[in-house]
């Protein structure tokens, strides 16, 4: 579109606005019909531990996101000298889990209890058993549990339970409703009724009522909605909230508020069956939409859904490249010492390229990534090792590229279970973040990895700010029984430029040599966790 045509858009609310509340930053992106960006906002804010919890104010809420709209509002105007005042259709996307527990008076009863938190073990655990389904510690429903199993006073008080996204659109729209996605995170989901599981919702209320608690769960979770539904529109109040200046007219219709794993999934195109997204960098975690449901439990696996409400197996490694990055910054240090100045970029490019050059299996090296636990191999700390025979090949090629095998052996373990014991069958997996910033690198190592092809799209950089908008767009310019998957591929990525590497038969044999040892060795992690204290 040219600039003429973009600022008649805008005047005539022909765009759609995707905000994100992630982890350090509320991003806003307003994009035009044809799903490009046009213009953005953001916002830095930072989670608080205070009282043994890590917490975001509903101050830093609201401050955060009136900052990120009023810079996108900025730049509207700056690009297309035009105000915003109305918008085609919008929707709000966050961190997902955690705990937002509110009374009859919509008051908060307890300092929002985020994802971050690993206060839930006993209820995961507990939950878990009585579902025979992953329950996670940072999902909503462990919060709950954990609270009730604490005596907390306010858990007689809840009248409405909500995540971060849920609770910024009910207080736009007046509308206690959630996208499947977002749920998915909250309670466990039954994808042929696009609904929580009823039986486990049942079990939950057993436990209610022996805790002598009058309520029951279905009353107090949001209403579930799939992708396409629309969730409400924004109220005066809503527009007041959003934008204090007055200048937002209200009525725009929302999409269901949705999770950054769903909004991940949106913008890299892998909603449909035998698609999947890996996002690579401080740490690791792939998603990968099911054909059909797993045969059992998996603790290494979390089950959540697409933003259609297909079934989504999750497998999280909170160890990916930081240990790497240590490393790259000793060469740095390194090259200042010899007088020789070379910029990160270019550092980081030229030694993952070493990594090329090296034996299939590294040579014969070793080494774990573990600055933090891991608990895919159930270790509760991290000790970053290198190890070496003496018949191992120790050069700088090998040394690196056993790194950047490091940083994929936990998730490795994880995708085993379903690609092996599951037979889960995927055409594609695409890749983002920082692991694969080195053109072809990370993919090669990827591929190897996971013996999938690794695609890199130009556009999978635009992250969830993107995908949520691009949900609002789905919502708003759907034709009649058009699905989320056909509407992406069709409309939305059709034609989209990318790079894709296919698995190399002999690099994978060499990353199963690798993995061998990997397991191997677990038994060395986790004698240095025992034996060096910290």
């Amino acid at each position: 579109m040219s600039r003429n045509d973009t600022q008649r858009a805008i005047e005539r609310g022909e765009t759609m606005l995707g905000i994100e509340f992630g982890s350090t930053r509320i991003k806003a992106i307003l994009i035009d019909k044809d799903h490009t960006p046009i213009a953005s906002g953001s916002h830095d804010w930072e989670n608080r531990y205070e009282n043994g919890v890590w917490t975001y104010s509903l101050d830093d809420v609201w401050t955060g996101l009136q900052a990120s709209y009023q810079q996108l509002v900025a730049d509207v105007r700056t690009q297309y000298d035009v105000p915003l005042t109305t918008i085609g259709a919008m929707g709000f996307s966050g961190m997902m889990h955690g705990y937002m527990a509110f009374d009859r008076n919509d008051n908060l009863l307890v300092p929002f209890r985020t994802w971050r938190n690993t206060i839930t073990g006993p209820a995961a655990e507990e939950l878990t058993e009585l579902f025979q389904f992953n329950i996670p510690q940072r999902w909503s429903i462990a919060h709950l549990r954990q609270a009730i199993l604490n005596q907390e006073a306010h858990v007689k008080e809840i009248d409405f339970l909500t995540t971060l996204a849920g609770y910024v659109h009910w207080q736009l729209t007046g509308q206690k409703v959630i996208g499947i996605g977002e749920a998915s995170g909250m309670f466990p989901i039954d994808s042929d009724a696009n609904a929580y599981d009823a039986g486990m919702i049942d079990l939950f209320n057993r436990q209610l009522a022996a805790a002598g608690i009058s309520w029951q769960l279905q009353d107090i979770l949001p209403e579930v909605l799939p992708a396409g539904a629309i969730a409400g529109a924004l109220t005066p109040k809503g527009a007041q909230l959003l934008d204090p200046t007055g200048q937002l007219q209200a009525g725009i219709p929302f999409c269901p508020a949705e999770g950054d794993a769903g909004t991940g999934m949106v913008a890299t195109n892998s909603v449909a069956q035998r698609t999947g997204n890996v996002s690579a960098g401080t740490s690791v975690f792939a998603m990968i939409v099911l054909e059909k449901a797993l045969s059992q439990l998996y603790p290494e696996i979390d089950m959540v859904t697409t933003p259609g409400g297909k079934p989504v197996a999750m497998v999280h490694s909170n160890n990916c490249t930081s240990d790497l990055n240590d490393w790259v910054a000793l060469f740095s240090e390194f090259a200042r010492e010899l007088g020789v100045e070379i910029g990160q970029s270019r550092l980081f490019e030229m030694l993952y390229r070493q990594a090329l050059k090296g034996d299939a299996d590294a040579g014969g090296l070793l080494a774990y990534n573990y600055l933090s636990g891991e608990h895919i191999t159930h270790m509760e700390k991290g000790r970053p090792l290198f190890v070496r025979t003496p018949e191992s090949r120790f050069t700088l090629a090998n040394f690196m590229r056993v790194h950047l095998f490091s940083a994929l052996g936990a998730l490795k373990l994880g995708m085993d279970i379903l690609f092996d014991r599951e037979q889960v069958e995927i055409d594609q997996i695409l890749g983002h973040g920082g692991f694969f910033k080195t053109e072809g690198v990370g993919q090669k190592i990827m591929a190897a990895a996971l013996n999938v092809p690794v695609s890199v799209m130009e556009t999978a950089g635009e992250g969830g700010a993107w995908g949520i908008a691009l949900l609002a767009a789905y919502m708003h310019q759907k034709t009649a029984g058009e699905t989320l998957d056909a509407y992406l591929a069709d409309k939305v990525f059709a034609g989209e430029k990318g790079v894709t590497v296919a698995p190399d038969p002999r690099d994978v044999a060499g990353f199963g040599a690798f993995m061998e040892r990997y397991q191997d060795g677990l038994v060395i992690e986790r004698s240095a966790i025992d034996a060096l204290k910290e």
